[in-house]
């Protein structure tokens, strides 16, 4: 990141850089609302602390990022995980989550916190706190979501660094849509102390990562966060080189390529920018092959299992927050969001028998796909079929935009690391996303070739600022 060496140097001063990125907040937010909260007088004490020396330094000395208002809490900031109920009830941390911590330990100054739908529960950004956000390519369309408001804030340049997190494609999703990379690590390799969960549904291996325009931020980002934490007993010790694995070469990797994994609708156009897009990784020196990926259940079940755990993972969340943080969302109708609303009324629905039902076929999903990493070293596929997602787009047809064209969301079964990777643009402008997938723990694969990709076919030229 240039940004950080001309601090580093002595170039640019912490202060002169909080200070640009509020004022582009300033100037483009109105258009965007990729923020629930910004702290600019929190920021400004930071920069001016960092510049005086009294912070130890660090590899992102000095660099502003933003933290989803979901799965981060900053201390001092108002945290909402984009409910009104968490909005009205004044929530303001008294300390950092954990991630915040590491990324602050490296030198990072936090901003704000950027939007989210009401607890994530679905792939586009908006709630009854502050509204949708944006996607700065197109302003009558979604960024996405649910980390829309993170993958906004960088497309749009207000920070060069975000937080996402992602239990149903999440920080993938928006990340395509706004040309921007994303990545979702491994399951635990970064820990999470959100709600204070750290024994309950795990089904959907929900995951914090970075958001980020290279894969070299993705990669210190992941650096700092990653690691195991005592207080998360699903958290894991991390012998990787993240940053290693950005110039490690790519000449030796095998990659499959499916194109809608058998089971999404993609539209021709993406089909195409994304085979086109595939030479990248040619000219780095990998072998892409394309494969006929083949499941024994249908797009109809695997729908159906996804709907089931996901509804009843949504209504464990909002059970644990009633519990361990004394604030009962039911309780509270008027303020819920009617999507939300309607998440939790079908996990009304899903007995004990209809739950247990779904494991024959993430069982099923989780063996072909490790299967397939016998003889290839990653997957990859588009990370969304179709771009046309309005800015405030109908819940019902949103549903089906997200479990129809969107194959982004197996892997959150599966834990598989996926990254985003952008990959040209529609005809309409809108960025297309490349996902790359990596056997479990293989991380530092995904990095390599996403940076490969990067190097043989750069995407600057997707931001206006």
């Amino acid at each position: 990141m240039e940004l950080r060496e001309r601090i580093a140097d002595g170039e640019l001063r912490a202060r002169e850089v909080v200070d640009a990125h509020i004022a582009r907040i300033e100037r483009v937010e109105g258009d965007v609302n990729a923020f629930l909260a910004t702290a600019p007088e929190l920021a400004r004490e930071r920069a001016d602390r960092i510049d005086r020396g009294d912070t130890g330094g660090g590899p992102l000395t000095g660099v502003p990022v933003g933290i989803k208002d979901l799965t981060g809490q900053v201390a001092g900031v108002p945290h909402t995980s984009g409910s009104s109920v968490f909005a009205e009830a004044d929530v303001v941390p008294e300390s950092n989550s954990v991630s915040v911590d590491r990324l602050e330990a490296a030198g990072t100054v936090v901003l704000g916190t950027t939007n989210t739908p009401e607890l994530g529960h679905k792939a586009m950004t908006d709630n009854e706190v502050v509204g949708p956000t944006a996607n700065p390519h197109d302003p009558g369309r979604n960024a996405g979501g649910s980390s829309g408001g993170s993958a906004a804030a960088v497309a749009a340049g207000m920070v060069p660094l975000a937080t996402g997190s992602d239990s149903g494609g999440s920080i993938r999703i928006p990340a395509a849509l706004c040309g921007v990379y994303g990545l979702k690590p491994s399951y635990r390799v970064i820990p999470w102390d959100e709600f204070q969960d750290v024994l309950g549904n795990r089904i959907h291996h929900a995951v914090v990562g970075p958001i980020t325009r290279s894969v070299e931020d993705a990669a210190e980002m992941l650096s700092a966060m990653a690691g195991h934490l005592p207080g998360d007993p699903a958290s894991r010790p991390v012998d990787m080189d993240f940053r290693g694995a950005v110039e490690a070469p790519a000449a030796d990797l095998d990659i499959a390529y499916s194109p809608d994994l058998g089971l999404f609708d993609v539209d021709e156009a993406i089909r195409e920018t994304v085979a086109d897009s595939l030479d990248a990784f040619r000219a780095a020196g990998a072998s892409v092959e394309t494969v006929e990926v083949e499941f024994p259940f249908s797009h109809a079940d695997l729908t159906e299992a996804f709907e089931t755990t996901f509804s009843t993972f949504m209504a464990s969340t909002v059970t644990t927050i009633d519990v361990r943080e004394d604030l009962d969302l039911r309780a509270h109708p008027a303020g819920l969001s009617r999507s939300l609303q309607t998440v939790l009324d079908t996990a009304e629905t899903v007995s004990t028998a209809d739950l247990a039902a779904t494991a024959s076929i993430r069982t099923d999903l989780f063996q072909r796909v490790q299967s397939l990493f016998k003889e290839y070293d990653l997957l990859v596929t588009p990370t969304v079929g179709n771009n046309d997602i309005d800015l405030t787009q109908d819940f019902e047809q949103h549903v089906e935009w997200w479990t129809d064209h969107v194959p982004v969301w197996p892997f959150n079964y599966t834990g598989h690391p996926a990254a985003s990777v952008p990959a040209g643009t529609d005809d309409d402008g809108i960025p297309v996303g490349l996902q790359v997938v990596g056997p479990r723990f293989g991380d530092e694969t995904v990095l390599t070739a996403s940076a490969a990709f990067e190097r043989e076919q750069p995407w600057q030229c997707l931001y206006g600022g």
